[in-house]
């Protein structure tokens, strides 16, 4: 048996009862994109019951041009995060088991951002100075900066709205080697803040066409309890990784990782894996959605997205074993419609998908973590300690 859980990121479908907390009232990452392009046509995903979850919703919005079908090929519902933050490394980490609150610590959004012990510290240990420090577009603060940075050497060094380090570098300033040391420097020094993430930025490029690279790395917070990826790895099920799930999970509890830097490499990973021998746990994160659509609020480019998405899921399916298990999921959402270019705090779609047998309605989950009980049920692990299997 393969168990494959695919986190397609930020593909969020409507607001949470928290969501005016966090100011995203009115967010609705798949409902909103289908209103803003004329349509969502995704048979693939309509048949499995994507159009079926948002009746569950409180305030569920339809999906337009996917609405409910009669049968769902899938068993569906919506899951309800229940950490503090909308984040990557929350989201991921609660699909894995875990609860996160207090939240990681976020950085004011006016400069500087950064507490000037931990500039300092940095800029001694690395031997450059930092530009930045202050929250932004990661595109926009490299066109802003860049030529200082290339004149300078100097670290582009900025935050978001989540917990979060991040370090742009041109690949012919600091090398690539070098920008992963710096990143590994900052990750010890933001420890007791717990913070969630650092964050590599390559990029290249001359003045007006600058373009970050796919050698992006995520170095994450040390879980302070075993993820669904350790207790699996710890009896003996082969856990491979996708994508930058690897990094997200701070390697722990992985077997093989390929780190593929887009969706349709992500999503050949997931097919060479599906070939190897005997059971396993594929763990894959689709990054485009995020990465190039919702923070950039293009929401022509998110549609487009996930039709490929679609598509390949009509060619995936088929060819999967009667045993295997397929469970679709977000992390949070990102309303490409929405205000300024954040994270929303959305329910998440769940969709699993194991051929020849019905679906049915899995109603609104409380905790994502909800998958991870159910990896534990389907590899007969001893039930972990929050979530209620849906197997």
């Amino acid at each position: 048996m393969k168990a494959v859980l695919i986190v397609l990121d930020s593909v969020g479908i409507g607001e949470t009862p928290d969501a005016a907390e966090y100011g995203d009232a009115g967010s609705a990452t798949l409902p909103n994109i289908g209103n803003a392009v004329g349509g969502l046509d995704l048979p693939t995903l309509q048949s499995l019951g994507l159009g079926n979850i948002p009746p569950l919703l409180p305030h569920g919005l339809p999906i337009k041009d996917c609405p409910a079908v009669e049968k769902p090929r899938a068993s569906h519902g919506a899951m309800q995060e229940m950490s503090q933050g909308k984040d990557t490394i929350t989201g991921h980490w609660e699909i894995c088991g875990l609860e996160i609150n207090p939240a990681f610590h976020d950085f004011p959004k006016t400069f500087p951002s950064f507490p000037k012990e931990l500039t300092e510290a940095f800029e001694k240990e690395t031997g450059r100075p930092i530009i930045g420090n202050k929250a932004a577009s990661g595109i926009a603060i490299i066109e802003e900066l860049a030529e200082e940075h290339m004149r300078t050497g100097a670290w582009i060094a900025y935050t978001s709205a989540d917990s979060v380090v991040q370090l742009a570098a041109h690949n012919d300033t600091i090398p690539l080697d070098e920008l992963y040391r710096g990143c590994e420097i900052a990750r010890r020094l933001c420890d007791p803040l717990k913070v969630g993430r650092v964050i590599a930025r390559p990029f290249k490029g001359e003045p007006g066409a600058f373009e970050r690279t796919e050698d992006r790395r995520d170095y994450a917070y040390t879980p302070e309890e075993p993820l669904i990826t350790e207790r699996l790895f710890d009896a003996g099920v082969p856990v491979y990784g996708v994508g930058k799930i690897e990094d997200i999970v701070a390697h722990r509890g992985i077997t093989e990782s390929i780190h593929s830097g887009s969706s349709a490499e992500s999503q050949e990973v997931v097919e060479q894996f599906m070939r190897k021998e005997g059971d396993g746990f594929i763990f894959a994160n689709f990054i485009d959605f995020d990465m190039l659509y919702g923070h950039r609020r293009d929401p022509e480019g998110y549609a487009a997205a996930l039709r490929q998405t679609d598509q390949w899921l009509a060619s995936f399916l088929p060819r999967m074993e009667l045993d295997d298990v397929l469970i679709l999921t977000a992390d949070h959402g990102n309303d490409p419609t929405f205000k300024g270019t954040d994270h929303t705090r959305e329910y998440v779609p769940l969709l699993v998908y194991r051929p020849n047998q019905p679906g049915k309605s899995l109603g609104i989950r409380k905790g994502f973590y909800d998958i991870a009980q159910s990896l534990a049920t389907l590899f007969n692990l001893e039930p972990i300690p929050r979530g209620e299997s849906f197997i």
